[in-house]
């Protein structure tokens, strides 16, 4: 629930979810010469540029897409949280389109936006958006995406957040146990989106595998990874950070779970708790110089 946190009456309301209402009505002088006094003013914007962030959705490269009501909302949310430029990319969906098409569109959409700091076609993003300062950003299957573009991008990408990532082997995990039945949909539907896959140790799916490219390839300079405590891809997120920290990437990460909840809760239910500290946890990581 959007509770308010802090108000002065018929001046200002804050809510506990960073929205904030103003009852007091600004009147803006543009740039002018004042008829009276013959002094003349213009704006100058010091700080022209935000981040920019790349936000692939998830949904197991088969459901979900950049317009749908949860992660529409989500990214707006996230836009206005952090301050950023959120560049939210439509990519295909298997059956109809298997893996790997999912990853080539988002390698396309990841070009589009770098070629933005040459002039690009859009405008708006190469005057406000700071494209040294760029990230990439998913949740699930769209966090999959994100340490494929890391390792496809490189070092352009500032930082990689994968939220609840995810990631499968042939190897079962103590976290599976928490959802048995998530488990088992998420292994038996990877076959059916990626048809020509090799199985649960496919590098596509298991970046762990010894198959897989190193870890020290990943193009970006700082990574956060989220996980819920009842998810059952939890220990696929965790066993990341860790070969992550072990690896030769010479880069900054760090993890942080949500106590209570389960995969992807935040799409769910953006103003609980976890979903608030969550927010507030990859906006620190965003805004970090």
């Amino acid at each position: 629930m959007d509770e308010v946190i802090y108000k002065i009456e018929n001046i200002i309301k804050i809510y506990n979810s960073g929205r904030v209402e103003r009852f007091v009505a600004t009147q803006i002088v543009p740039p002018s010469t004042d008829p009276t006094t013959g002094v003349s003013s213009k704006d100058v914007t010091i700080t022209p540029n935000v981040p920019v962030l790349v936000y692939y959705h998830g949904g197991a490269f088969c459901i979900g897409s950049a317009f749908d009501i949860p992660w529409h909302s989500y990214a707006t949310a996230l836009a206005a949280k952090a301050n950023v430029i959120i560049i939210s990319v439509q990519y295909r969906l298997a059956p109809e389109h298997p893996v790997p098409i999912a990853y080539e569109d988002s390698y396309a959409a990841f070009d589009w936006v770098i070629s933005q700091a040459d002039g690009g076609s859009e405008q708006f993003l190469a005057n406000h958006g700071d494209l040294n300062r760029l990230f990439i950003l998913g949740e699930s299957a769209g966090a999959n995406i994100v340490h494929h573009v890391a390792m496809y991008g490189g070092a352009k990408i500032h930082g990689a957040l994968l939220l609840h990532p995810y990631f499968l082997s042939s190897k079962e995990v103590e976290s599976e146990k928490k959802d048995p039945v998530a488990a088992e949909n998420l292994k038996s539907i990877w076959k059916i989106v990626c048809p020509k896959t090799s199985g649960l140790d496919d590098p596509l799916i298991n970046p762990l595998t010894e198959t897989a490219p190193p870890l020290g390839k990943l193009g970006c300079e700082r990574i956060l990874i989220t996980v819920a405590e009842m998810d059952a891809l939890n220990d696929r997120g965790r066993a990341y950070y860790e070969k992550l920290k072990e690896s030769e990437w010479k880069g900054e990460v760090k993890i942080w779970e949500a106590a209570g909840e389960g995969h992807c809760f935040f799409l769910g239910n953006p103003v609980s708790e976890m979903a608030l500290q969550q927010d507030e946890i990859i906006a620190e990581f965003l805004n970090k110089e």
